[in-house]
């Protein structure tokens, strides 16, 4: 799938849910409960032990979205778009990470916090980064500072990010979409409590439309 088509369903979806899965077995069942909230994408973060096998699972379903978080190395992006994933989020900028996925046309969003950076990410070609931790790192104030001078360049800010600030981040045009973990925490997977999930994801989806709009 070309980069440009992976960032325009991202910016449509307006989140990214960031997710670590503890058993493969809620792959599937946690998938559809985004769907039904109406969200159609996802990040399995390797976390776990089980992303490898979550992500494979939950490439099955052709709704869904699928990407592979926490990439710290090529071989993880070997094993992540081998299971399926259409798309690689590192915490950070790794030059041999981004360099092999930019050979390879497998859509990456490197972690960026600084403009070092982000001039390192552009001279690679990229043109979204992941902004993390946001909270930590100033937030929405610190993307539009970093956004004046590199006007070309898409956000998305993931890191302690809750639905109450979804509105500062999404109201600003470079941030493509907010990646979050509050409708999707580890504590409701694995209670199966995927009706929850489906009722915050609803929720979230529904602040997000409002914020961009």
């Amino acid at each position: 799938m070309p980069t440009q088509n992976v960032l325009e369903q991202i910016g449509q979806a307006r989140l990214m849910p960031v997710i670590a899965l503890d058993s493969v077995d809620d792959a599937a069942p946690l998938g559809d409960a985004l769907l039904a909230g109406g969200l159609p994408t996802a990040e399995i973060t390797f976390r776990t032990a089980a992303a490898e096998a979550s992500i494979r699972a939950l490439s099955k379903n052709p709704n869904m979205l699928v990407g592979a978080g926490t990439v710290l190395d090529v071989d993880t992006v070997k094993r992540a778009v081998d299971a399926g994933a259409k798309f690689i989020v590192s915490p950070g900028f790794s030059s041999k990470v981004v360099s092999y996925c930019v050979s390879n046309h497998i859509p990456i969003t490197p972690g960026c916090i600084t403009p070092t950076d982000i001039q390192a990410a552009i001279e690679h070609g990229i043109t979204t980064v992941k902004f993390f931790p946001a909270e930590t790192f100033g937030g929405i104030k610190a993307i539009k500072a970093l956004a004046a001078p590199f006007g070309q360049m898409k956000f998305i800010p993931t890191g302690g990010i809750t639905e109450k600030q979804l509105a500062d981040y999404l109201s600003f045009k470079p941030v493509l979409a907010v990646g979050g973990s509050w409708f999707v925490a580890k504590d409701l997977i694995n209670g199966k409590k995927f009706d929850e999930i489906t009722k915050l994801t609803a929720a979230a989806v529904k602040a997000a439309k409002e914020a961009r709009a």
